[in-house]
């Protein structure tokens, strides 16, 4: 998927009303598209740590204009499996590969009057 408006469609298509309904919840996980405009940006909410953020942000649920009580986190964890082929990954998976820099790990120590 590429845009939060697909994804929007696709929740309304699975748990009915419109894609307006879901549209604030694909955004949120697609905003670190602001950051980086390629697949990277996924490391940063597109897992199930990202999933629970995202229900902790819009709420256990939501009801759509049909009515219908749908879970944040389903339409969450469609989101994620959407864009990441199926699987929804941990941080873990995403940050175990990152490639060690030596900042990454050296502590400073600001000398006072900064």
């Amino acid at each position: 998927m590429t845009h939060p408006y697909i994804h929007a469609e696709s929740s309304a298509r699975r748990y009915g009303g419109k894609p307006e309904d879901y549209q604030a919840i694909h955004d949120w996980f697609d905003a670190t598209k602001e950051t980086f405009a390629d697949f990277r940006h996924r490391a940063l909410r597109h897992h199930s740590q990202g999933i629970f953020e995202a229900e902790r942000v819009f709420g256990h649920t939501i009801t759509n204009s049909d009515g219908r009580v749908v879970p944040v986190r389903y339409i969450g964890e469609q989101h994620v499996k959407e864009d990441c082929g199926g699987f929804i990954p941990t941080v873990s998976d995403w940050f175990r590969h990152i490639k060690r820099e030596v900042w990454m790990s050296r502590g400073y120590t600001i000398p006072e009057g900064e």
